[in-house]
């Protein structure tokens, strides 16, 4: 059990958000404290919840009952149909996560999924996601999104971007200040003292020396250059096609790619139940199911926690590790 809960942030209350809340305050009660930040008229019928006044009374309340930081957030929710209202109150939800822990009264915040267009059109919300909101609520701190798995830890470095208009984005800048951000959090979150990180190339065949493209030569060999004359241990540019598999994944602790779905393909192959969103370079720790609102299933008591969970037990292990 942590000392101090885990804030975990409502997210949609309209998808399965409360839902993996409860069901993987049933599986860790005694195991991670957690304190839910909602309308405990969203929870599932049937749920056991105990109101609190402060975060800190959550560790004695964990084992009998989820603890809660009552909202209210005005009309109860219909699962799989968002609406407005709730929107802002989302939104607060999460500031309120953030605060606390940044204010060193929770271990750790994991967030429930937001839906975004929801938070866009009902509250004006200007974030392609949480990673970019809590970089700006820690004062625009350069952040880095990482996926984790038990057999994987990959990073992108363009994350929300439309395809097309990823060589565009792409800057030796950009691959280092991700590679740095990476290398300090294997240190600092999973307690790794000499990290060895792989960097994937962009084109197929990572360019095949410049033949199928010149990123890898142009941009990606003069940024891991850079990356080893500061004493990092950097490999690449690899084939994305070919450096998943289980011989290749024992080669690194962390894999840099260049966009989204070279990072995410990977690893909900390997896990898609059980993967993790994290964000490094915080001052605190935040990680998140790697999974979305699952509208079409919501209030159907079908959910599958199990990336809720696995959250929750990476936030702990990430938080304890800060603290030795």
């Amino acid at each position: 059990m942590t000392d101090l809960p885990i804030a975990v942030s409502c997210g949609e209350p309209a998808g399965i958000g409360p839902e993996i809340a409860a069901r993987a305050w049933s599986v860790l009660r005694d195991e991670v404290a957690m304190v839910w930040i909602g309308d405990p008229g969203h929870l599932p019928d049937g749920t056991r919840w105990e109101a609190i006044e402060t975060p800190e009374a959550a560790c004695a309340v964990s084992g009998r009952a989820l603890p809660v930081l009552a909202r209210d957030f005005g009309p109860r929710a219909v699962p799989g149909r968002p609406v407005a209202i709730h929107a802002g109150r989302v939104i607060a939800a999460i500031e309120d996560g953030a605060r606390l822990a940044l204010a060193g009264r929770v271990a750790a915040l994991c967030t429930a999924p937001i839906h975004k267009a929801s938070l866009i059109d009902g509250a004006g919300f200007r974030f392609p996601g949480h990673t970019e909101f809590l970089a700006e609520l820690a004062g625009g701190l350069p952040v880095a999104m990482m996926l984790a798995c038990d057999l994987l830890r990959v990073v992108p470095v363009t994350i929300h971007i439309p395809l097309s208009q990823v060589p565009a984005h792409l800057t030796a800048r950009l691959i280092i200040d991700t590679a740095l951000i990476t290398h300090a959090g294997l240190q600092r979150d999973f307690g790794i003292k000499t990290p060895r990180i792989a960097v994937s190339g962009l084109n197929p065949h990572a360019g095949e020396e410049g033949k199928i493209g010149r990123e890898e030569l142009d941009i990606i060999i003069p940024a891991i250059e850079q990356l080893r004359a500061q004493g990092l241990n950097v490999i690449g540019p690899l084939a994305a096609d070919s450096m998943f598999h289980a011989a290749a994944r024992q080669r690194f602790d962390a894999a840099i790619t260049m966009y989204h779905d070279q990072a995410l393909i990977p690893i909900k192959t390997l896990d898609f139940a059980g993967g993790v969103n994290l964000t490094l370079g915080l001052p605190f720790v935040r990680t998140s199911p790697d999974h979305g609102t699952a509208f079409d299933i919501a209030g159907q008591g079908c959910a599958d926690a199990t990336s809720m969970i696995a959250a929750l037990r990476l936030a702990a292990r990430m938080a304890a590790n800060r603290r030795a």
